[in-house]
């Protein structure tokens, strides 16, 4: 297991970690001059932030300031009800791709979708069985388009609390078993990314991520799970803050050959959010080395 506590060489930084500092948004621009200025070397940035910094003027950003991408939020959102609705969700994620790629990441991470509607209030159905389904078709085409463009999808499951209205694959067992169907033979075109905020909880956790291995282990996201919980979407804790093992969890996905970033996300309305960008960005540096 490598030793973190020297350095920040292995933390990258979800942008979302940092897009509202006390009210006020923190441009994607700022937050990479942010992150470099620490010797932080890699980010996670979000479709929305980038699109509001502009594609090419983020890629040039990120080539002079030496910064990698550990992933890329996201693609996925595959449920739908019909229509004119399915088309739109293959155009937004042949999009995802081309923006992935010209980012240069690493991977390209799947929120899949719950059921149809639900994350605007109004589900169409309740067949969560057939929403389901509906994803594994949707990952099954996207990887077509993502194998011509030689760039790996993630399938991050998310947790239970969201089967309704933001992911219907809610175990790593769940998408790996995708993975198995879809991508019988392997090759790191279709793997998972491993949020620990949403599969720390799961007593098959340890055998997942051993039946994972390298070549499915794409993405490790590190925050923390806080008691009470507060807000069941932004309430995150940093690392160290709340009852996750996370070094623990670092030393299976490591035994299993996953040797890239621990990427911290922290959706913190509550606190984080709260605070001045660069304190939270120095907070991850010193809780990266003493807690992850």
């Amino acid at each position: 297991m490598r030793d973190f506590s020297n350095d920040h060489l292995w933390l990258s930084i979800n942008t979302a970690t940092v897009r509202m500092q006390r009210g006020q948004p923190w441009g994607l621009a700022q937050i990479l001059d942010a992150c470099a200025a620490r010797g932080i070397r890699a980010v996670s940035p979000w479709r929305d932030q980038v699109a509001a910094a502009g594609l090419a003027a983020t890629a040039r950003q990120l080539r002079a300031l030496g910064l990698e991408l550990s992933g890329y939020c996201r693609g996925g959102m595959f449920t739908h009800a019909g229509g004119t609705a399915g088309a739109a969700m293959r155009d937004d994620n042949r999009r995802a791709l081309d923006e992935a790629c010209e980012l240069g990441a690493p991977c390209l991470v799947l929120v899949v979708g719950g059921l149809p509607g639900a994350l605007a209030g109004k589900p169409v159905h309740k067949n969560l069985a057939g929403a389901r389904a509906q994803v594994a078709e949707g990952i099954a085409w996207l990887l077509d388009e993502a194998r011509a463009r030689r760039m790996p999808l993630a399938i991050e499951p998310l947790h239970p609390m969201y089967a309704a209205d933001r992911a219907c694959i809610n175990s790593l067992e769940q998408a790996l078993d995708l993975c198995d169907a879809l991508d019988p033979a392997g090759g790191g075109a279709l793997g998972v990314a491993v949020d620990l905020y949403h599969v720390w909880w799961d007593p098959k956790l340890a055998a997942q991520i051993a039946r994972a291995g390298r070549e499915r282990l794409l993405a490790f996201h590190v925050c923390d799970w806080l008691v009470p919980t507060r807000d069941l979407l932004n309430d995150r804790g940093m690392m160290g803050d709340g009852v996750i093992d996370i070094r623990a969890a670092r030393a299976l996905v490591e035994a299993a050959g996953y040797g890239g970033y621990s990427e911290a996300e922290i959706f913190s309305a509550l606190d984080w959010w709260q605070r001045d960008g660069g304190e939270v960005l120095d907070t991850c540096i010193e809780r990266h080395r003493r807690c992850v």
